[in-house]
């Protein structure tokens, strides 16, 4: 029974066929700037040159992940490739135009110029360029980025760099993350080098939490507890983790530091339920559900559960609450209180209650975008019958778009940092497994294929 009030609003579905909209809402997360940049492939020096295929592949994954520039396909590049600003060479004046004193007079080139890379076929307004090489017992990369649309290349320049990192593809990936992670900042993009995805994963025989990073690299074991730990949930400033734990019996909350691993200390009211942990903008309290009055409802306690306050009293189960991280003052959560559940909205005091979602269907797993704006979710209502699927919402429009459809169950949404990229489980490759894609549905990639796998959570 207590697995049925933890679960039983997370499953099941209902259909309702209804009329496809613009997708208005993607269209302000995602859109991007006019900019395209190019970024052939860097060569280096001796031990260095065994490990550019990696950066190669990193970089170019980097930046076009951001979905910021549009990417010039490399089959269009010019056959001479600056490794540094030295190789550009400015074309000349024809010695004959300047006999004859030409209006227009025709230029001769030198060698490779930045018109090169700005005029077509590659049309492009920036150039990523450079080359690696082996200083002592460092891989060092000597990166540059230009503006080609400029004149010269004093004005051209607008990165010079070096970075370094062990002689090992590791380190080749590093610092190809740390050159790209620049880029992207000149352009008012976050890079995702260094955040991590938590999950649950089934692979050591129990339901425990995982972690790996933002590519689906270093998967490795959070917990231990050899019991059930599932859905997890991160604090804003990546310190810490809440997660539900039947290693006590009843679901209990249980609170860990991500910087020592160990278990803090949170007060679980007498219950046969505490679950789905939602951590306030500053990290200080949480909000959770609890049948701690006969139902599941809402409440909000310090992190050492102290100060308990209730937030909802209703019949029906609530749970899946959401706090608003940019303004803290509103909660999304998921309520039966209008028969088949829904996607609710409310102040952080519990006053006025809005439903968000039509009614039609079943609505899930609601997750805020770091702008407290929009919210990622899953729903049965729209194309796919009997599947939930993930949409993204205004909340202040309550407009929405549908992300994915006919490939399987799609659920638990969430949003990476940079709040251009989502992170959720599908069982579209035949087993549920975590993925990640572009806020509009694009950029499709599966970051797990041990076990079952699900409940992701992006984390700084």
């Amino acid at each position: 029974m207590k697995k049925t009030i933890l679960f039983g609003l997370l499953v099941g579905g209902v259909w309702s066929l209804f009329s496809q909209q613009d997708r208005v809402v993607i269209g302000d997360i995602t859109k991007g700037g006019s900019a395209t940049i190019a970024i052939p492939d860097f060569r280096a020096a001796g031990e260095a040159q065994k490990h550019m295929n990696a950066f190669n592949e990193t970089l170019w994954s980097d930046v076009q992940a951001a979905s910021i520039f549009k990417m010039a396909a490399k089959t269009v590049y010019p056959l001479e490739i600056p490794q540094q600003p030295k190789d550009f060479k400015p074309p000349l004046v024809s010695p004959d135009a300047l006999r004859r004193n030409t209006p227009t007079p025709q230029m001769v080139r030198q060698g490779p110029w930045l018109t090169d890379w700005s005029a077509p076929p590659v049309s492009a307004s920036h150039l990523a360029f450079g080359y690696a090489g082996v200083q002592g017992d460092q891989l060092v990369l000597f990166g540059w980025l230009y503006n080609v649309t400029q004149p010269d290349l004093a004005n051209a320049q607008i990165i010079n760099k070096v970075y370094f990192g062990p002689v090992s593809e590791a380190g080749a990936r590093k610092v190809a993350h740390e050159f790209a992670a620049d880029i992207l900042k000149q352009f008012g993009g976050v890079s995702l080098d260094g955040t991590k995805i938590y999950f649950v994963s089934t692979r050591t025989g129990t339901k425990e939490i995982w972690q790996m990073d933002y590519d689906g690299a270093n998967q490795k074991p959070f917990t231990g507890y050899k019991s059930i730990s599932t859905m997890p949930s991160v604090s804003q400033d990546g310190s810490k983790i809440a997660f539900t734990s039947f290693t006590g019996g009843n679901p209990a909350i249980l609170i860990h530091s991500l910087e020592t691993g160990r278990r803090l200390p949170f007060y679980n009211q007498k219950a046969s339920m505490n679950a789905t942990a939602d951590f306030t903008p500053d990290a200080k309290s949480i909000v959770y559900s609890s049948s701690a009055s006969g139902v599941a409802q809402l409440y909000i306690a310090n992190l050492d559960g102290s100060n308990l306050r209730r937030l909802s009293s209703g019949r029906s189960i609530e749970v899946e609450p959401k706090i608003n991280p940019k303004t803290g003052n509103e909660i999304v959560f998921v309520s039966g209180r209008s028969g088949p559940q829904q996607i609710y909205r409310m102040n952080i005091d519990g006053a006025d209650v809005q439903r968000l979602t039509s009614g039609e269907g079943q609505a899930s797993n609601p997750a805020w975008h770091p702008n407290g704006a929009y919210i990622a979710f899953a729903w049965t209502r729209g194309y796919d019958p009997g599947n939930f699927n993930i949409f993204v919402m205004d909340v202040a429009t309550m407009k929405y778009d549908q992300l994915t459809s006919g490939a399987g169950r799609n659920e638990n949404p969430t949003w990476a940092p940079d709040g251009r990229h989502l992170v959720f489980a599908s069982n579209r490759s035949g087993s549920m497994q975590i993925w990640t894609m572009m806020a509009d549905g694009t950029g499709l990639k599966q970051l797990t294929t041990q076990g079952r796998n699900e409940m992701p959570v992006w984390s700084k």
